[in-house]
């Protein structure tokens, strides 16, 4: 399936490539939460994280790895947020893995907090039950 990053990798959209191996790519956003965010993108047009091998999905992290540290030196970055929007309930825009690393400063007024839940009478162990890996 073609979509925008398979566009970016063939050239055929114009990008800022800040790495690029057999298994991915990463990129400036051009459409950032905080200048310097990075999108680290599968070249396997993976739609979610459910349909990549744990080997890629461990290579992409490590890779993420590498760009959050590049961004605490280089942009004196206090934190970083490290986003899979995985499907489009999630806000996922392009049906292709991909993961946001955006350069975070303890005062630069942004929040990523959705509302919290709360569990009733009973719910978080029968959701504990529910979701138990076992």
């Amino acid at each position: 399936m073609e979509t925008v990053f398979t566009k970016i990798m063939h050239n055929q959209i114009p990008s800022v490539r800040l790495h690029e191996d057999e298994l991915c790519i990463a990129i400036l956003d051009i459409s950032p939460v905080n200048k310097g965010h990075v999108l680290v993108i599968s070249r396997e047009p993976y739609p979610t994280i459910a349909d990549c091998p744990v080997e890629t999905l461990g290579h992409l992290m490590s890779v993420v790895k590498r760009i959050d540290a590049v961004l605490r030196e280089k942009l004196h970055a206090d934190a970083t947020n490290i986003v899979i929007n995985n499907g489009p309930a999630a806000g996922q825009e392009v049906p292709h893995l991909h993961i946001h690393v955006i350069p975070r400063h303890d005062h630069d007024g942004k929040r990523f907090i959705p509302p919290k839940e709360k569990y009733g009478e009973g719910e978080l162990e029968r959701m504990g039950k529910l979701l138990r890996l076992d």
